[in-house]
C-alpha cells in the first residue's frame, strides 16, 4: 500500500480538559499518515487520481482552529472521520500533540482507523 504523509502541521486551538485551556488558543503539532493505492496517478500525473494533501491539511488545520473539544482524543476522531469521507484512503492515522502543556514532555495521541466507506 502507498502512503501519504503530512508532516510538521502546526494549528492554534481552544482544547483541554483542565480549566483555563480553553480560554485562548495554543499550538498543537499534527502528523496524518494515509494509506492509498496511489498506482493511477503516478501513470496519469492527474490531480483528480491521488488524495490532495492541501485539501487534508486544510481540513486538519480548519477543525482544531474552529471547533472546540477537552480531549486530543476527540480533536483526532473528528479531523480522522472527515478526511475518511474519501474512499480511496484505505486507512490513516493522525498524531496530535500538545506541546505547551507540560514542562519537560509532549503530551501525544495518535489514532489509527480504517475506512469504513471500502
Amino acid at each position: 500500500m502507498d502512503r501519504i504523509s503530512l508532516r510538521n502541521i502546526v494549528a492554534h486551538g481552544k482544547h483541554g480538559a483542565n480549566p483555563g485551556e480553553r480560554d485562548r488558543a495554543q499550538p498543537f503539532h499534527l502528523e496524518v499518515d494515509l494509506d492509498v493505492d496511489l498506482s493511477r496517478a503516478g501513470l496519469t500525473d492527474e490531480l483528480h487520481d491521488t488524495v490532495d494533501y492541501a485539501k487534508v491539511y486544510e481540513t486538519v488545520v480548519k477543525i482544531v482552529e474552529e471547533k472546540s473539544f477537552k480531549l486530543m482524543e476527540r480533536v483526532a476522531s473528528v479531523i480522522l472521520d472527515e478526511i475518511l469521507r474519501d474512499p480511496r484512503i484505505v486507512r490513516a492515522s493522525l498524531a496530535i500533540a500538545k506541546p505547551d502543556l507540560l514542562d519537560g514532555a509532549t503530551p501525544t495521541v495518535r489514532l489509527e482507523r480504517n475506512n469504513r466507506k471500502r
